[in-house]
């Protein structure tokens, strides 16, 4: 969860995981497009672009960069990491059909694992993406893979839906103030468009065969495809959700990699032989040595069931069976049932009781019971149920608002089935009740995660690095997703592993 300055230094929202949480969207209006065909460059075939011609499309993307990088935290500051990825960048654009664009590459400053492509030739990667990566061949994979988007001009193809689709996803949140305004829907589903089957399955061969050209390995596109789904079912996992769910094709997620999707590009790529590819792992690696891993400090950290913020100096726990999940717009708990609190921090500071602002602003037109006025860590709190309808089913919604001296608005909302209103409300009422103010050596002690790299020796196992995870669950089905480690691999003495560190 960002802050960002102003006289309060209120927080402020923007958007993404998709996969990991349930969805806002953060929508990029873009005008509409006419009607037109094109000779597809990538194919050669007739494809459908609404009259858009190539400055237009390098208004569009110039237009929508600066959001794209608010959106994401901007650009990660790094610059010889910057440097690296436009270097692959730009090897793989001399292999592609289309010379008009002025390609730009940029690493975004997000733990979401995604990559993306916008009209204008501007591709991002998130570091997220990064760390999952195992090698440069699997970096010129995705980069490839976006390019195929913007050769085969699938972002023109579709007349009538947004054109920046696969873009913004954030985890479930409630941004505005006034919750009514919300429409009652406290399980909000995002809106953004990915692209179609067939499209992702044309970027996929257009990558292998840029790839290709450019003298990587092909066969690490599909081992990437092949990281993103189990990246997707571990999320799954953690969210205690069924992790077969990710094999349907879903086309609203940010990197759908079914198991279908994985193969195709297997078998692509065992028809594109290389000679001699290239995949340059040791390489790879020694350029994410040291990049943050997760949390910016900018968003806070979480540490278990707990949330710490070294710059608004909060940290709050949610009950056991509760996992956390942090994005620039809110912060969300996962619990048992589809139970859910989301945190947040009003958008701007008040002057007004904390009730007041309760009844009157946030929860404004909506019937409250139950309120009450507690005071948590020495600040003024106020509290209040409501019963409303989700996209899910009828949930009993718990509000809490807490106003420290400067008039700024701290937000909890718990979202509960309402067979569990009784066992639930309880506990995440203990929530707000262990809200509290760090301490000034408490906040400057915290750091973000960052990779590092270790080498391994004889006796090392996959066990004694797991083990060394900051991590209190999953920590072996962490070590094996970022390092890409098969079901039953021995680790080979001298080969470097990803590890997560201070």
């Amino acid at each position: 969860m960002a802050v960002t300055a102003s006289s309060r230094r209120p927080i402020r929202r923007a958007a993404w995981r998709g996969g990991r949480a349930a969805l806002v969207a953060l929508t990029i209006a873009l005008g509409a497009a006419g009607a037109g065909c094109t000779t597809n460059p990538a194919t050669g075939g007739s494809t459908f672009t609404g009259f858009m011609d190539t400055e237009d499309e390098i208004k569009i993307g110039r237009e929508n960069h600066p959001k794209i990088l608010r959106a994401f935290g901007g650009a990660y500051q790094d610059p010889a990491l910057a440097r690296y990825v436009s270097s692959i960048g730009a090897l793989l654009v001399q292999t592609v059909e289309r010379k008009d664009l002025p390609y730009s590459f940029t690493v975004l400053n997000s733990d979401v694992v995604n990559a993306m492509a916008i009209p204008g030739g501007y591709i991002y990667v998130t570091r997220g993406l990064l760390a999952l990566i195992d090698n440069e061949a699997q970096l010129a994979a995705v980069l490839a893979h976006e390019l195929g988007h913007l050769t085969a001009l699938h972002h023109a193809s579709s007349r009538g839906r947004d054109l920046l689709a696969n873009i913004l996803v954030t985890a479930l949140g409630v941004a505005g103030g006034n919750l009514a305004a919300q429409g009652g829907s406290m399980i909000a589903g995002t809106t953004l468009m990915s692209f179609s089957r067939d499209q992702e399955y044309q970027a996929d061969e257009l990558g292998v065969r840029y790839m290709s050209r450019a003298g990587y390995d092909p066969r690490e596109m599909g081992e990437f495809l092949g990281k993103l789904r189990a990246e997707s079912r571990l999320e799954q996992t953690l969210r205690g959700k069924s992790p077969d769910a990710v094999d349907e094709f879903n086309y609203l997620a940010t990197h759908p990699a079914p198991i279908e999707r994985v193969r195709r590009a297997a078998d692509i790529a065992a028809r594109t032989p290389v000679p001699r590819p290239m995949t340059e792992s040791d390489l790879y690696l020694a350029r994410i040595d040291g990049m943050i891993y997760g949390d910016d400090p900018d968003e806070g950290y979480i540490r278990d069931r707990s949330f710490l913020h070294p710059r608004l100096c909060i940290r709050f726990e949610v009950p056991p069976g509760y996992r956390l999940f942090n994005t620039p717009r809110a912060v969300v708990a996962y619990g048992p049932q589809e139970s859910r609190i989301l945190f947040d921090v009003a958008p701007r500071a008040v002057d007004v009781p904390v009730r007041t602002y309760l009844t009157d602003v946030w929860a404004r037109g909506i019937r409250l019971t139950d309120l009450e006025t507690p005071t948590f860590a020495g600040l003024a709190a106020a509290t209040a149920t409501t019963q409303l309808s989700t996209n899910q089913g009828p949930r009993v919604v718990r509000l809490v608002a807490i106003r420290d001296d400067g008039g700024r608005v701290y937000r909890f909302i718990h979202v509960i089935p309402p067979g569990l209103a009784a066992t639930q409300d309880a506990a995440t009422r203990r929530t707000g009740f262990g809200f509290r103010r760090l301490s000034e050596a408490e906040a400057a002690s915290l750091r973000p995660h960052r990779i590092r790299l270790a080498r391994v020796r004889p006796g090392d196992t996959a066990d004694t690095f797991a083990r060394r995870m900051p991590f209190n669950e999953f920590q072996r089905e962490r070590f094996d997703l970022l390092n890409g480690i098969d079901p039953g691999e021995t680790l080979a003495p001298g080969r470097i592993v990803k590890l997560i560190g201070e």
